[in-house]
């Protein structure tokens, strides 16, 4: 069948090629007989047909198969444009919670970020001054005692996260426990009051402690016929009948900080662990270096306080971030009360040096043992 079908064909290719000229030259000659026609009519002006020939071919132009695919795509493409452009949108609407959390880690990656860059530049102008923390502002020491603490916490969240499809398990888990795998960078305004809070309420659980071994020396004192010892009685008396000793009737006794039983060199294992626990360190066997470096720390932050024109001219969040960084709850503080407190505290970690940095890490059971807002979260 297929060789019958093929025989036939072949009979009728010349007749094909025969043909083929016939209709070209028929269908020329039509089109002459029809330019001719056109052209000698009777009512029609040579300009109107040249009018009539342009727009003819103006609209072949633009109706043209080029033009008009040309014109398709660019539709189609501004129309994808649009979609992409906005597709976050979309997704926000079909995936309201997942695109939350996509935009937490966004959000918070991008500040973290920032925050190593400024650790870095903070870094490096240290080192160039011999690791003094005088040329820097509060704020840069506030930021290179905070980062690496937060570099530390966070690492391992963005380590797993670049795994291959380890990201769908690390960032909801990240996301359902924020304050123990991730840092304030990741957190919301009202995440951050609270985490803030919480903290402060398991630094000030080892105050009553610290306390208790703070009177444990006063018989030490007697017996050694320490000229301070009265004046430490009595400071000690004011905060169990529930007061607070004023910065000058701390500062009469920074001598008692400088020697046994109260110098960092001479406290007592579980003195230093609940100084520890109290001032969120975490040492192991360093405790008494881990701790002193905590003093140094905020004496610098205090000292930066003081260069930048004193308390009154600090911000709001930066006068609550200072009472909860020493101790004090500022939750609902009016500003005045804040200000009033940082002064007594400023006022005598001005005057502490390396032999007396005991004192600073007693400042907060001395300032803030009764107060009324540190009860709140622990009672």
């Amino acid at each position: 069948m297929s060789l019958t079908l093929l025989r036939t064909l072949c009979r009728h290719q010349p007749l094909l090629q025969q043909r083929q000229p016939v209709s070209f030259v028929s269908s020329c000659a039509g089109f002459a007989i029809r330019f001719q026609s056109t052209g000698s009519g009777g009512g029609t002006s040579k300009d109107g047909s040249n009018d009539k020939q342009s727009t003819k071919e103006r609209l072949a132009v633009k109706y043209s198969r080029e033009n008009v695919k040309r014109n398709v795509q660019g539709y189609v493409f501004s129309r994808f444009f649009d979609y992409v452009k906005n597709y976050d949108k979309v997704l926000e609407k079909k995936f309201p919670s997942a695109m939350h959390v996509y935009r937490v880690f966004l959000v918070g990656v991008r500040d973290f970020f920032n925050d190593m860059k400024k650790l870095v530049k903070i870094t490096k102008i240290v080192y160039s001054h011999d690791n003094d923390l005088r040329c820097l502002t509060r704020k840069e020491i506030e930021l290179y005692y905070q980062m690496p603490r937060d570099m530390k916490k966070v690492a391992p969240v963005l380590l797993i996260s670049a795994l291959p499809f380890a990201n769908y398990v690390i960032f909801p888990l990240a996301y359902m426990y924020p304050r123990v795998l991730l840092t304030s960078h990741f957190w919301s305004i009202q995440q951050k009051v609270e985490f803030v809070q919480i903290d402060l309420r398991n630094r000030l659980v080892y105050n009553r402690r610290v306390f208790r071994c703070m009177q444990s020396k006063l018989d030490a004192l007697k017996k050694n016929d320490d000229p301070s010892y009265k004046k430490f009685r009595y400071i000690l008396g004011l905060l169990g009948s529930g007061l607070h000793p004023t910065a000058e009737e701390i500062l009469d006794i920074k001598e008692v900080f400088q020697r046994p039983p109260f110098h960092l060199n001479s406290l007592a294992s579980s003195h230093l662990k609940y100084l520890c626990r109290l001032h969120d360190v975490r040492a192991g066997i360093l405790r008494r270096f881990r701790l002193s470096e905590r003093a140094y720390i905020v004496h610098h932050m205090d000292m930066a306080i003081k260069r930048e024109g004193g308390v009154h001219n600090m911000p709001i969040e930066s006068l609550k971030h200072a009472c909860f960084l020493r101790g004090l709850n500022a939750t609902n503080l009016s500003a005045e009360s804040m200000i009033e407190w940082l002064q007594e505290w400023v006022k005598v970690s001005l005057v502490v040096n390396e032999d007396s940095i005991s004192l600073l890490l007693h400042l907060p059971i001395l300032l803030t043992y009764n107060h009324p807002n540190n009860w709140i979260l622990i009672h």
